[in-house]
């Protein structure tokens, strides 16, 4: 059994070095000194601040790729986050032959493949929602449809953990079907919902087939996209240092996230959770 372990142990390690060796050259070459992608020639900040055309911080195209690839993260948040909190309750509540279709129709996502995704929303976009301009609108409508359905997923998986006795609990007390899903059922989503806010993040900040798709040019590049762009043409060491800023964003993102979930554990551990919110509805003017 020990055994057995250690070769999962093995496996996982391996795995996580794989995966994170890319990440390491990338950054340890933002400061290398020269152009070279291969040879190191000494430690250097030229490519983040002291070239006075080429560096990130001198570069008007690199803050605008990363300006927009936050931009779409953070809108895909805002939108895709409730939208997806909505109809997962709705799915879970909503008990019907019809609500198992809708339930199917909205996992396809998980299951087309996102170059598809991305050419069908550039036809809709180019040829029906001729409205809809290229570019920063188009690509966040497309984040939101690619995100969505992880939200779901991830929503309705903690709804059928949860079960209904603790909305029923709170209508016996005296809350209204709306109080109960407000005080009681959203505080006790709190663990999927932040964990659909980080999937929407990573999934939207790092996008490049929906993001080129339905790009209007270098105004509304992204991240993945200057970078794929830059590549087949000249290729700049300060691609290394944007992709970095990139990957400390992200880093960021997951750390204040698991410093959310533990904040939110430490304050509802049990079943405290429950007594506190049905507290606050036996507390208001009913």
């Amino acid at each position: 059994m020990t055994g057995r372990f250690r070769g999962l142990a093995f496996v996982t390690w391996a795995y996580l070095i794989w995966s994170l060796v890319p990440v390491a050259i990338a950054i340890v070459f933002s400061f290398n000194d020269g152009r070279s992608r291969t040879v190191w020639q000494g430690f250097s900040l030229r490519w983040w601040i002291g070239d006075s055309e080429q560096s990130l911080l001198n570069d008007p195209s690199l803050h605008t790729a990363l300006a927009n690839s936050l931009l779409l993260a953070v809108g895909s948040i805002v939108i895709t986050v409730p939208l997806g909190v909505l109809l997962a309750i709705g799915l879970d509540r909503w008990r019907s032959r019809t609500s198992s279709a809708v339930g199917w129709m909205n996992s396809l996502p998980l299951v087309t493949p996102e170059i598809v995704t991305g050419a069908a929303l550039l036809i809709t976009f180019t040829t029906l929602y001729t409205s809809i301009p290229l570019g920063r609108p188009a690509q966040l409508i497309g984040h939101v449809t690619f995100s969505l359905s992880f939200v779901v997923v991830t929503v309705r998986a903690r709804l059928v953990a949860l079960g209904t006795s603790y909305e029923e609990a709170a209508r016996d007390l005296g809350a209204t079907r709306r109080q109960a899903i407000r005080l009681v059922l959203l505080p006790l989503l709190t663990p999927a919902i932040v964990a659909g806010c980080v999937i929407v993040f990573a999934s939207s900040i790092d996008n490049f087939v929906i993001s080129s798709f339905l790009s209007a040019g270098s105004s509304s590049e992204t991240v993945p996209v200057k970078i794929y762009s830059a590549v087949r043409a000249s290729s700049s060491p300060a691609l290394n240092a944007l992709a970095t800023a990139l990957v400390v964003v992200s880093f960021a993102a997951l750390i204040l996230s698991i410093v959310l979930l533990t904040r939110w554990q430490r304050r509802r551990t049990g079943s405290a959770g429950f007594h506190s919110a049905v507290n606050d509805v036996t507390q208001m003017d009913l």
